[in-house]
């Protein structure tokens, strides 16, 4: 065989028994779950924003932004929910590069996936314990799932997972709101079927088990540029786009139309301080079209305390190594001039 079994790796009860969600953040997080239901449903006009480092790769400085964070949501709360970026598994273009802290809790040893599984959902529960909010995560590997369901109060399947049956079954088990990005090729019809499949009931093998589900209706789309066949980036924000998605989300059956732009990725170029003028255009864009202000619900920002990245090992606390990052000042503006927005 190809395959060399290297150890058997707990099941997530195992996990989940050993390393038990406190009731009072349990209750924390049912709390956070109807708000963001909410929205999504259109019940409220607060809006969205999921903020955070590209990866969450240190718990001590991920902790520290959240906590900061903490703070902010107290003084915006009546117009905005922050919802932290918590990102534990980085899905890589080539394969090569830091995976994540499920791959290495120590992004400078090798890796050791037990041991990430428990740094996982350890540093979840410690933003919930120091911040009062609870996280968003991309669920890059389907199986994780049980790790962390009873923690998240938002799910993300990537550009490169949005075509996947796994993923879009299993998000339709979901009962928190997920959001099916367009794939890097940026056809959004494939980002639609996604959300059409999660929002139905479905029957398949998950974890060695066969399964049902009830679909999740809280599942919709996210925005975040393309690549074309020349490798340029395509953003796929501006007004003209948004009035696009409306088009196409009227003609399919599906509940609750809702869109959160990412302003990262192929949107920005991955030019970190672009995410500043992105999300005042969205913001702008809901000022001059009712129905795009019903429609786009939330924004995705890469924000960390040191602005910009640094390589494996560079040591600077607070400092992203995968995608550059706006820094915590920035981010402070940015989030106060989206509440004014609102």
């Amino acid at each position: 065989m190809s395959f060399t079994f290297i150890k058997h790796l707990p099941t997530p009860d195992q996990i989940r028994q050993e390393h038990p969600l406190p009731e009072r953040f349990a209750e924390i997080k049912r709390e956070r779950d109807a708000e963001i239901r909410d929205v999504i449903t259109g019940k409220s006009r607060k809006f969205l924003v999921i903020i955070g480092p590209c990866s969450a790769d240190n718990e001590d400085s991920v902790c520290d932004y959240i906590s900061r964070l903490a703070k902010l949501n107290d003084r915006v709360k009546d117009k905005l929910i922050l919802i932290p970026r918590i990102y534990t598994n980085k899905p890589r273009t080539t394969g090569e590069g830091y995976k994540g802290i499920v791959h290495q809790p120590d992004p400078e040893k090798k890796p050791d996936f037990l041991a990430g599984l428990i740094a996982m959902r350890k540093m979840h529960i410690r933003a919930i314990e120091e911040s009062g909010l609870t996280a968003a995560d991309e669920m890059l590997y389907p199986e994780n799932w049980g790790y962390i369901s009873d923690i998240l109060s938002y799910v993300a399947i990537g550009a490169r997972s949005v075509e996947d049956q796994q993923h879009r079954l299993t998000a339709s088990g979901f009962d928190v709101a997920a959001g099916m990005k367009n794939p890097t090729s940026g056809d959004m019809s494939v980002m639609l079927n996604s959300v059409y499949a999660a929002q139905h009931p479905h029957s398949f093998t998950y974890r060695g088990w066969e399964v049902e589900t009830t679909g999740n209706e809280l599942t919709h789309t996210v925005l975040r540029g393309a690549v074309n066949k020349h490798g340029n980036n395509v953003p796929n924000y501006h007004y003209e786009d948004l009035n696009l998605l409306l088009e196409l989300y009227g003609r399919m059956d599906l509940m609750y139309p809702a869109c959160v732009i990412d302003a990262n990725h192929s949107n920005s170029g991955k030019q970190f301080e672009q995410q500043i003028r992105i999300t005042k255009e969205v913001m702008h864009s809901r000022r001059l079209n009712p129905d795009i202000h019903s429609l786009v619900k939330g924004v995705m920002i890469e924000s960390y305390i040191e602005e910009g990245c640094q390589k494996v090992g560079g040591g600077i606390y607070g400092k992203s190594i995968t995608d550059p990052c706006l820094g915590w000042e920035a981010s402070e503006r940015l989030i106060y001039e989206i509440a004014e927005y609102e």
